[in-house]
């Protein structure tokens, strides 16, 4: 009977091991030109139309070895290019969107923090970690972009300098010129930097440090870049006090505080706001008249992207694999009416999509939102009337970065690595709507004059979806997990039978 029983817990151990391996490293999957998804009702179809992957070097019509650690990627406004942030390689590769060939390589390694490119140092940011820190050679790991100055300029953060073990000191960011494609201008930032966003009235570049709870930013008025600076850094609840060690490595991706990600800047530039991944809520900073910390937006946890599109403010929420929103007149009259640094806000809805949920993206109309879901391996359609998902593709594993041109008619998804595994793969697809919409749309901004698609062509839907049936829709999406977790608890129960004998 004991031998019975401890081949049960034997069992039972070997289950438990299995699932929590499948839960941190889910399987790794490939995703293959021609292949194609037809959403629910046939409103839309994706097709995936070009690769570029360095996984495989028996496949040299897609091999690409600047492809490493694709980190995310941006169309410019024109629609001729994608620029695509390859992390590990130091570099931002430059494609071609009709051809899919690639145009150029921008290094984003450098011989030294000064020099002709170098705007002079603000003094707000200081090395105080590594004495010669501004003078050393380092490669910038390129993370996000954003463009300014109708898409002239693309500003390019650096997750860290490779110098910087912890990244505890000033990191940079690479101003590219895109008629030329090169780097013209180089501005020092807070440790970390992550996110980067520029203002609708194109005199602000906000920079959100993912290391120390805060927000840099930059005014960019005028078209001179030497004459560009820094304002004051702005602090999200408290600047955090780094002092990791300059030997062993830390995981800074974990031990960050509020670990800010996604930043967005309302439609009239009064506030910027700023997903906290680690601290819950969304932080919102006051631009006028001076920038400063507000509060914290809650009824919403570890919110990874924020977009506003069509009244709506949306949120990608990473760990439950939710694209959640909120109309955008709530949250104004939320901050409007807060009552000390909590801004109670109600009404969010809620759509079901794959695990973890990273970057969204809108098409011309808001019609539809695409979601980057880096455990499932998929990208997927959310149908903003209804709020619910309506169908998926499987991409290279494992999304992080999306983008779409702002015709809505192609969308490119960058796959980062896990472990080794998966990843380096860009893959560009082409979507085709069933009716006229998107293309109204577009065509409606390009009217109104507009560098980016609008904010407000959609009207709120009439009915939307809640969270009532989320519990078995999540058993739905991990349906091997449950049935593992089910099998589990009939060992032990089987067990305690057993040992009850």
């Amino acid at each position: 009977m004991a031998n019975n029983y401890q081949r049960i817990l034997w069992v039972v151990t070997i289950l438990v091991t299995a699932v929590a391996q499948a839960q941190a490293q889910p399987p790794v999957h490939h995703s293959r030109i021609g292949e194609s998804m037809t959403a629910q009702g046939g409103v839309l179809t994706i097709t995936n139309v070009g690769k570029k992957q360095n996984f495989d070097w028996r496949d040299s019509a897609t091999r690409d070895e600047d492809v490493f650690s694709p980190k995310s990627v941006n169309f410019h406004p024109d629609g001729s290019k994608y620029y695509v942030n390859s992390l590990e390689g130091c570099a931002t590769v430059v494609y071609d969107r009709q051809t899919n060939q690639k145009l150029k390589v921008i290094s984003h390694r450098h011989t030294s923090g000064q020099g002709p490119l170098w705007n002079t140092p603000s003094g707000i940011y200081r090395f105080t970690h590594y004495a010669d820190g501004a003078t050393r050679a380092f490669g910038g790991k390129p993370v996000e972009a954003t463009f300014s100055h109708g898409g002239r300029y693309l500003w390019v953060p650096y997750y860290r300098r490779t110098f910087d073990l912890n990244a505890q000191d000033p990191s940079a960011i690479a101003i590219i010129d895109t008629r030329v494609d090169s780097i013209v201008r180089m501005m020092e930032t807070g440790p970390l930097p992550k996110m980067i966003v520029c203002s609708h009235d194109g005199t602000r570049v906000a920079v959100t440090h993912w290391g120390n709870n805060t927000v840099g930013l930059i005014d960019i008025t005028g078209d001179d870049p030497k004459q560009w600076h820094h304002l004051p850094y702005v602090v999200v609840d408290h600047e955090l006090k780094l002092d990791f060690s300059l030997t062993h490595e830390v995981n800074r991706d974990a031990h960050s505080g509020l670990l800010l990600r996604g930043t967005v800047f309302t439609p009239d530039d009064r506030y910027l706001l700023v997903g906290c991944m680690g601290g819950g809520g969304i932080a919102v900073i006051d631009m006028r008249p001076q920038p400063r910390y507000v509060g914290k937006i809650g009824g919403i946890s570890n919110a990874r992207h924020l977009i506003i599109k069509g009244g709506y403010l949306y949120a990608s929420v990473n760990a439950a694999g939710l694209v959640q929103r909120v109309p955008l007149d709530s949250v104004i009259h939320a901050i409007e009416h807060r009552q000390g640094m909590s801004i109670g806000l109600r009404g969010w809805q809620t759509c079901k999509v794959g695990g973890g949920a990273r970057t969204i993206e809108a098409s011309p109309s808001g019609r539809y939102v695409f979601a980057a879901c880096n455990s499932a391996s998929a990208l997927y359609v959310v149908d903003t009337q209804r709020m619910q998902a309506i169908g998926q593709i499987t991409v290279d594993s494992y999304p992080v970065g999306l983008d779409i041109s702002q015709d809505g008619r192609f969308l490119v998804v960058t796959s980062q690595a896990r472990n080794y595994q998966g990843g380096n793969a860009v893959n560009l697809y082409r979507v085709d709507y069933a009716d006229s919409l998107e293309a109204k749309a577009y065509h409606a901004m390009l009217s109104a004059g507009r560098q980016t698609p609008g904010d407000s062509l959609l009207s709120p839907p009439p009915s939307v979806k809640g969270e009532a049936d989320g519990w078995w829709q999540w058993v739905r999406d991990n349906a091997l997990v449950a049935g593992t977790v089910a099998g589990i608890a009939l060992l032990a129960f089987i067990g305690w039978l057993v040992h009850r004998r």
